[in-house]
């Protein structure tokens, strides 16, 4: 089978290997479509995702939607369309029994932070776990489905922040995460404002249901009049811009991944409006939730901007650095 691999900073390529073999109560997915996210572009641009480096070749891709290829148990017939949840939960610890995505000794599809690493979806085939499979209802297409993912990060970030429902809802940055972002709060019932620096990404906000949006390299911010702000893009001066339009006892989520080193912020808002500042890291079980909201809005594959082969995988991961031109670009198999 052709896979994908990142051996190093701008450099990867399709290599030939073998078809992985099922082990017990596992699943071989024949893969339709790869999402390439901001960690992807990480690992091909930097050789490196923050901490963690490629140190062997490295099958990038956690968003995945394709059809069952073979399960030995026979439950499930080649073709059944598919998503995958990517994480492999580690060890429960006391105090955070229900939140397995912060439980150590876990794994992500196509992450360069375990040794060996472990390998990801640009590939014509992949094996997992049976409990990582999710059956698609009818009416999603698997294309579709390759947003499960970011959607479910999106889902996790907003019930962070509790109920929106006729709330006035900031999403500052509306690259694929923020419009996932946007999605979410729209259908929650809130009132969204997005926020970004180029046209591109303001406008797909606008399709994916924001009724309005700020161009923050022209415009100010409304200062204390946003219930929640999911803060997307992961720019210390955006998380500083969050605060600052948060009303007073409001909630800030805080959903874009920063680097591990010091930054400067100003946290006086944050201090005297009393605000709840909030972390959000991937998920727990939001994908079937994401799974649901992806049947019953469809049009939030708008999101979709771009289709590439797998050889021209140098090719999509500049397009998808381009914010202005590309929403989630994928890579189709």
């Amino acid at each position: 089978m052709h896979a994908l691999f990142i051996d190093a900073a701008l450099e990867s390529a399709v290599r030939d290997v073998p078809v992985p073999e099922v082990g017990p109560d596992q699943v071989r997915i024949r893969v339709d479509f790869v999402g390439i996210c901001g960690s992807d572009l990480h690992y091909y641009f930097q050789g490196a995702n923050g901490a963690f480096v490629v140190r062997e070749p490295l099958i990038p891709g956690h968003e995945v939607s394709g059809r069952v290829d073979h399960d030995p148990s026979g439950r499930w017939p080649a073709g059944t369309p598919v998503t995958v949840h990517p994480a492999r939960f580690g060890q429960p610890r006391p105090g955070i029994e229900n939140d397995p995505h912060l439980w150590s000794g876990g794994s992500y599809l196509g992450s360069a932070s375990t040794w060996p690493h472990t390998q990801g979806a640009a590939a014509e085939y992949l094996v997992v776990e049976r409990g990582m499979v999710r059956l698609l209802p009818e009416g999603v297409t698997v294309r579709r489905a390759a947003l499960a993912e970011p959607l479910a990060v999106a889902l996790h970030a907003l019930g962070k922040a509790g109920t929106v429902e006729g709330e006035r809802v900031l999403v500052t940055g509306s690259g694929p995460i923020g419009l996932m972002a946007v999605a979410a709060a729209a259908a929650a019932g809130a009132r969204v404002t997005a926020t970004d620096v180029l046209p591109g990404p303001l406008a797909r906000a606008r399709q994916l249901g924001a009724s309005a949006t700020v161009d923050v390299s022209a415009e100010d911010l409304d200062e204390s009049a946003f219930s929640v702000v999911l803060e997307c893009s992961g720019v210390p001066q955006s998380i500083s811009a969050a605060l600052r339009a948060v009303r007073p006892a409001g909630t800030v989520v805080q959903v874009g991944m920063l680097p591990d080193a010091d930054r400067s912020l100003n946290l006086a808002p944050f201090i005297a409006k009393e605000v709840r500042y909030l972390g959000s890291f991937r998920f727990a079980d939001e994908i079937d939730a994401a799974i649901d909201l992806l049947a019953e809005r469809p049009g939030i594959e708008a999101a979709i901007t771009h289709e590439f082969r797998l050889e021209d995988a140098a090719s999509a991961f500049a397009t998808a650095k381009d914010s202005d031109a590309s929403g989630k670009v994928l890579l189709a198999l």
